[in-house]
Order: C-alpha cells, then structure tokens, then sequence
C-alpha cells in the first residue's frame, strides 16, 4: 500500500472533485503507478483531515474516470491503461450474429441500417463521374493536391439551415460524417482526454473514439435531447474536452432540440470550455430549417453533414463547418485519420449538390420515407414509439414481456434485422429502456417494409411465445 497524501490546499471547487483531480495528476505524473492501492478511505480522511464521505465520493468520482477499480474487501488499486474498471462475466454470444459491415445472411430483411433508399440516382452518380473521369484523367489517378473552391461552395451549401450558411473558407470536404467527426476529435483532443456523449446515441462514435485513445464518458438525455443539468454535473466532475450531440432526428431517440434547450448546452460548454461536433447527418432530411448549435456558438462548433442518409451512402460525401482559423487543422487531421480524400468522390459530392442533383434526390427521399413511415403509423397502432416523417427509423418501445435484446435475435430468427438498444449506449449503463430502432429505408420495395413491420407486429403482440421462437 502507497504513502500517498494529497495536498488539496490549493485549487477551488468541492474537496472531493479536488480530490478526484490529484488522484488524476498523480497518475498521470506517475506517482501513483499501475497497480498501487490507494489507502484505505477513512484513514485518508483521517490523514488529510476531511469526512470520510469526501474520500467516498472522490473515489467514486476516480472509478467514473476510469481511473480506479475498487472492490469490497480488497480496496482500491490504480487501473493501467489497457485495463478495463471492475470487469464483468461476459454473456455468451447469440446462436446467430451479424454485421451491419457485412450484408445480411440470405433470407433476412434488413430493417437495421438507414442509408438512403434506392430511388434511382445511380444513373445520375454513373453520369457525373464519367464526366469527371473524362475532364481530370489525371487527377483521379494520382494523390488529391488540391482542393477546388467548388467542394467548399458544395459543403457550405448543404450544411445550411434557415438563415445559417457557414462560409465557405470554414468547410472541410470529407470521406463521409464519420470520418469528419473522428478528423475533429483527433484536431481538439489528445489520448487520454475525454469525450462527453448522451447515454442513448449513434455510439460507433463513442468506440471509435476509444479505440483512438480517447475517454468516453455519457450524460444523460431524454425525448426532448441532451440534460443540461446531467452534463453540467458531467462537466463539473469529469472535465471533457468535446461534447458529441445531434441537434435534431437523434439517433435513435429521434429527439429535436428546442431553442432553450440548445442554448442551455451552449452555455454549459462555454463555461466548462468544451468544443462541440453537431452531426447533422439527419438533420438535412428535415423539409423545414431548424436552429443550429453552430449558429448559436459558432466559435466552438463543428457542424457536420454529409450524403449517406439524403442521396447515396455509398459516395461517402462529407462536410465540416469549424469555428474560424480550425479549417487547416482538420484538414490535417483528416488526411491523417484516413489517409486522405480522393479526388474523384469528393468531386462526385460537390457536383451533386452544386448540380441539383443532391437536391432532387433528397426530395425523392423524403417523400419516400413519409410514405413508408406512414405505413408505420398505421401497422404499429397503439404501440408506443417515436417517428418522425422525415426520418429513416422509429424508436418501438416494447410491451411486456420483451428485453431489447431478446426481440432482436427472434425478430432475427423470423427473418427481420432490428437493432436494440445496447447498440446505442455510449457506455455500460444499468438505464433500461427497452426498445429497439427499426429502420425502413433499406428495404427494396414498400410492400416489403410493409411485410417487414407486421412481422415485427406479430412478435410484439404474442410476446410469450415470442420467447420459445429459438430455431
């Protein structure tokens, strides 16, 4: 055991969080090296004269960081970096897995991915790259060495919203949202520094910041987006250097930011100084404009948008709007996280939307998508769930007896891909919800979405034979 004291003479703020951020420096420094026991609470309470509820609640601020691991009987010992907090038993895997990264094995209706539906723009996609390949031969042969001012006139164009447009020597063209948003954690942050996410989101982001190095840390939200006052409390203890929110049609809770609540979140942010990604990678299915995060603090935003869930996935079209002076850094970080951007797709994603062509699309799209979110309102009758017109997916909350996680592998095994729940949890959580997000823009046909949701209907109605149904 260490004969580590504390000084907490200096600083500001409660003795715990104080308490909590030496135990930080003093990893990080190296005097309190992996695998050290930290003395016993109450006589470190004792030691630096404090309650023993202070070293409690400093602890437990410790474990949240990932910093710790204490169990009952044994004390608590320093994590090393590689370590994973009080790890559990895992769960054996399902009979039948999958991968949204793979196609679906044959006979499964994929109702669990919301790239944009096929409506034809493939021959318009075939028509423009021929002609680009045609006008640059060598251009989309070699490395990109430069970036034409029409991709930047194209990002500024389809991240606007009402009266907001950012300007175009603040964009960044990217290889799709993703690769935008990994681009600005690896601008605004370095390993070890923690990234705030909502307890229910698009977390891919979340474990891909992980596998970067990078602490992921969750707040909660609810139907109307993310609680202020759960991220100030994160703000206060955890001291994240990024925050990751969805402005409006969050994935997958659907959830629209009102105007009060975004500028609660802003202030928050300014007070703690953390920087903002706002993917809007949904947002641009909206008919109408919506209030942005970015247009509320434009000096700490990075607003993000792309084609995936409009136009064509498979163009991985993607822009960033930076606060001012952030472009060439994300630039940057870009070409390092992915190794750069081809010419040929980033000209493809310009001429769409600089063309029209994106635009029509998008028009197509959301006209599809009503319809078939239609069928949805009118097959899941008196079931509980969120959907919105102009989103890809629905929110289902489960009757009694379904788990989120029992009904995908039935629904699975009667031939319908959903996803539950844990696929959108930023982080382990004992919050229960159980519900599940059904998408329907994957699905060729409407009768096969409309095949698809009574399916699921089916299952949700007879839930305890549903439980037997393990072929």
């Amino acid at each position: 055991m260490t004969n580590w004291l504390p000084d907490l003479s200096e600083g500001s703020g409660p003795l715990y969080l104080r308490l909590a951020d030496q135990i930080e420096r003093d990893i990080s420094d190296g005097r309190l090296p992996t695998g050290e026991k930290l003395p016993p609470q109450r006589n470190l309470a004792f030691d630096i004269g404090v309650t023993i509820g202070t070293v409690t609640r400093a602890y437990a601020v410790a474990r949240e960081r990932g910093l710790v691991s204490g169990e009952v009987g044994r004390g608590t010992y320093v994590l090393g970096s590689g370590d994973t907090p009080e790890p559990q038993p895992q769960a054996a895997a399902p009979a039948a897995t999958w991968s949204r990264a793979v196609p679906a094995p044959a006979g499964k209706l994929r109702m669990d991915t919301t790239s944009a539906p096929d409506l034809g723009q493939s021959a318009a996609i075939r028509e423009i790259t021929e002609r680009i390949i045609r006008n640059h031969p060598d251009e989309v042969v070699d490395y990109t060495r430069r970036w034409p001012d029409e991709w930047r006139t194209a990002g500024s164009a389809w991240l606007a919203s009402g009266d907001w447009r950012p300007e175009p020597q603040t964009i960044v063209p990217t290889s799709g949202c993703h690769a935008a948003i990994l681009a600005v954690i690896a601008a605004t942050t370095a390993p070890g520094d923690r990234v705030a996410f909502e307890q229910i989101t698009y977390s891919s982001i979340s474990r891909s910041a992980s596998l970067i190095g990078r602490r992921t840390v969750a707040f909660g939200n609810d139907e109307h987006g993310p609680d202020p006052d759960d991220f100030e409390r994160l703000c206060a203890q955890q001291h994240p250097k990024l925050v990751f929110l969805m402005s409006a049609l969050q994935n997958p809770t659907l959830s629209i930011m009102a105007p009060e609540r975004q500028r609660a979140i802003v202030e928050i942010a300014r007070k703690y100084n953390v920087w903002i990604i706002e993917d809007a990678v949904y947002s641009t299915l909206l008919e109408t404009g919506y209030s942005t995060l970015a247009e509320i603090a434009p000096e700490r935003t990075f607003h993000i948008g792309g084609l995936s869930k409009a136009v064509s996935a498979g163009v991985r079209g993607g822009w960033v709007a930076c606060p001012a002076h952030f472009a060439p850094r994300v630039q940057t970080a870009h070409k390092m996280v992915t190794g750069g951007l081809p010419f040929l797709l980033a000209s493809l994603s310009a001429e769409l939307v600089n063309g029209g062509e994106a635009a029509k699309t998008r028009g197509k799209v959301r006209r599809e998508l009503a319809a078939r979110e239609e069928l949805a309102r009118k097959i899941f009758a008196g079931h509980d769930f969120r959907s919105h017109k102009n989103a890809p997916y629905l929110w289902m909350k489960l009757p009694e007896p379904w788990m989120s996680g029992t009904f995908k592998q039935v629904a699975a095994n009667e031939g319908v891909l959903v996803d539950d729940e844990d696929e959108y949890k930023a982080g382990r959580s004992e919050r229960v919800f159980h519900r599940v997000r059904i998408s329907f823009s994957m699905p060729p046909t409407r009768e096969d979405v409309a095949a698809g949701f009574a399916t699921l209907r089916r299952l949700m109605d007879h839930g305890g034979a549903g439980y037997d149904s393990y072929g």
